[in-house]
């Protein structure tokens, strides 16, 4: 499995609204490839469900997680020798691929555990601090 991913390995970049878990971007992507195929402009369409603003981030970094994603095996991609103008790659996750994107989400739920403990205290603290 590969093990340079996923939000323990990750930090953050960043401020304020902006801030994303390193790496979030390749999670997103699998979600995505586990609902259909699809060609990377397609992709970087769909990212703005998950909270990517188009014109904050460089597509080229889709493409380059997409590659990254093929090579450790967690998508496979193809010509599309169908599609109207230039040939373009068609991606579809993989087992490991489906494999990962579930210990993402394992990964997540207990990270979200520990935000709402966090933000539960840091409330009590401002709510201690305004009486």
């Amino acid at each position: 499995m590969p093990g340079r991913y996923g939000p323990q390995h990750g930090g953050l970049r960043g401020r304020g609204r902006g801030r994303r878990i390193i790496n979030y971007l390749q999670p997103c992507l699998l979600l995505m490839l586990s609902r259909e195929n699809a060609h990377g402009y397609n992709l970087a369409a769909g990212l703005e469900e998950f909270g990517f603003v188009p014109d904050q981030y460089d597509s080229s970094l889709i493409y380059r997680a997409l590659r990254e994603m093929e090579e450790e095996k967690l998508v496979l991609s193809q010509w599309d020798e169908d599609s109207l103008g230039p040939k373009r790659r068609v991606y579809n996750i993989t087992p490991l691929g489906r494999q990962y994107l579930d210990e993402w989400m394992q990964d997540l739920e207990r990270l979200q555990v520990e935000i709402n403990t966090l933000m539960r205290e840091y409330n009590k603290l401002v709510n201690k601090k305004g009486e």
